[in-house]
């Protein structure tokens, strides 16, 4: 079996990698293979999982794809939108490089879905790739966990860093909520028993520990077990707002994971009965066993390498990703948006910006400049119903490199009347800091304006066309 692992250099992935290299031939994928070899049944590949021709080259002969990732970590020197957004567009190049290759099935692990009406956006994001993942006519089998304890990962070490460094730990009311913990381990073993499965249709399993716990027990039976008194004090009025602030500052964790994985924490995340399935979502270890195991390993790998995370500041490049959701009238094509966007920046841009449509390609022009600020060239190649793809090829707001892959895209989500509009790679050549001043919070306003006014066309044209179709003398 040949098996495709995103994110083999995390922390679940390098696990994973472990448990299935044995009996697979594993393609191993990470944005950096710098500091990795090759070895027996493992070859690594490097690829931004952000580019279609990426996947594309490491999808070839591929039986199974595993998908473990998140945008949650920085790809980019300036990230502008919102990381559901972005784990979209990943999700949606990962299903449609898959389909192209003709991968068999797709894993992907995500976490246990509340019944909720109003889900928060980490949970909406994680149940959204799912659907997206599963759209294109593969079979997705997704895992979904709560807690999944181990000494890395995310979750586990906020909470474990709370314990030990809290003299008292305050709960709101959130504590009261409950999840299934899981062990890292049996989630490993889980996932090695779906690569086994066969199944023709998307499935959602859920796993979890023999106990349902509240985080407050969770709190309460990992001071337990570090051998810590924990004197704990209910302040239900807390928001989560104000707890994702001083979480972060004694987690010592980005805010990109810490403030997602909080808002979560609003919902209880257990089990559904029909999703269990026997030998998989039954997972035996209970949640203290869980904790033992996590701090020993913690002890046995103190001196060896964490997982990488990724600082905006080490990244190489002065590079720029932005993305942004709008919604368009029901009746228009992907098409359709992106000719309105290009004429919509003329006019509103009046006698300021002016914008010139060539055959495939597009210029935009400032009245200061005699060349065009930014060249656009249309692909061809690259671009289909459901997708729109510019290559930025140059002019004066933007640096030109022979092996540039700068971009901007319009693609539909699912089959909604949701698009996603975004720059990829884009390097200005304007100086850093004068460009996050200027020119990168002037494409924010325009693109909140154009959001703006498509929200509006849609509603409506959308209003009218609905009281046509109604209309007796439509039929």
């Amino acid at each position: 079996m040949k098996i495709l692992l995103t994110g083999a250099s995390g922390y679940i992935g390098g696990n994973l990698l472990k448990s299935l290299k044995e009996d697979n031939e594993i393609v191993a994928v990470s944005r950096n293979t710098s500091n990795k070899k090759n070895e027996e049944n493992v070859t690594w590949k490097e690829a931004d999982l952000y580019s279609q021709i990426d996947i594309e080259e490491v999808m070839e002969d591929i039986d199974i794809a595993v998908y473990l990732v998140h945008s949650m970590q920085p790809s980019s020197k300036l990230s502008q939108g919102k990381f559901k957004d972005m784990d979209a567009i990943l999700a949606d190049n990962f299903a449609w490089a898959a389909k192209q290759k003709g991968v068999k099935r797709i894993i992907y692990l995500s976490g246990i879905i509340p019944e909720d009406a109003h889900l928060s956006e980490h949970l909406s994001s994680r149940l959204e790739c799912e659907e997206i993942l599963g759209a294109y006519g593969i079979p997705v089998t997704t895992l979904r966990a709560g807690l999944i304890v181990g000494p890395k990962g995310s979750s586990f070490p906020i909470l474990h860093n709370l314990v030990k460094r809290l003299p008292t730990l305050i709960l709101p009311s959130w504590a009261y909520n409950r999840t299934h913990p899981v062990a890292l381990k049996e989630v490993i073993e889980g996932l090695g028993k779906i690569v086994r499965r066969e199944p023709k249709n998307n499935e959602s399993i859920d796993i979890g520990g023999p106990e349902e716990k509240t985080y407050k027990q969770l709190f309460e039976e990992t001071a337990e077990v570090m051998g810590k008194k924990l004197p704990m004090v209910d302040v239900p009025i807390i928001p989560i707002t104000l707890s994702k602030l001083w979480v972060r500052l004694i987690a010592q964790k980005p805010k990109e994971m810490v403030y997602p994985l909080l808002e979560s924490l609003s919902h209880s995340m257990v089990m559904h009965d029909e999703n269990r399935v026997e030998g998989i979502s039954d997972a035996k270890t209970t949640f203290k066993e869980s904790v033992r195991i996590a701090l020993d390993d913690e002890m046995d790998t103190a001196g060896l390498s964490r997982p990488e995370v990724i600082k905006k500041q080490d990244l190489e490049k002065n590079d720029v990703k932005s993305v942004q959701r709008i919604r368009i009238p029901a009746k228009w094509s992907v098409d359709d948006a992106a000719d309105y966007y290009i004429n919509w920046l003329s006019r509103i841009g009046g006698k300021f910006i002016t914008t010139r449509v060539r055959d495939a390609e597009t210029s935009i022009t400032l009245p200061f400049f005699k060349s065009p600020i930014l060249v656009l060239e249309r692909s061809k190649e690259r671009s289909y119903e459901d997708r729109i793809l510019y290559y930025i090829k140059g002019g004066k707001f933007s640096q030109e490199r022979q092996d540039g892959r700068a971009r901007l895209e319009f693609r539909r989500i699912l089959d909604s009347n949701e698009v996603l509009i975004a720059i990829h790679e884009y390097e200005p050549t304007l100086p850093w800091y004068v460009y996050t001043l200027t020119q990168a919070k002037v494409h924010l306003l325009v693109m909140k304006a154009f959001g703006l006014e498509t929200r509006v066309l849609a509603n409506m044209l959308d209003s009218r066309y609905a009281k046509y179709a109604s209309s007796p003398t439509s039929s």
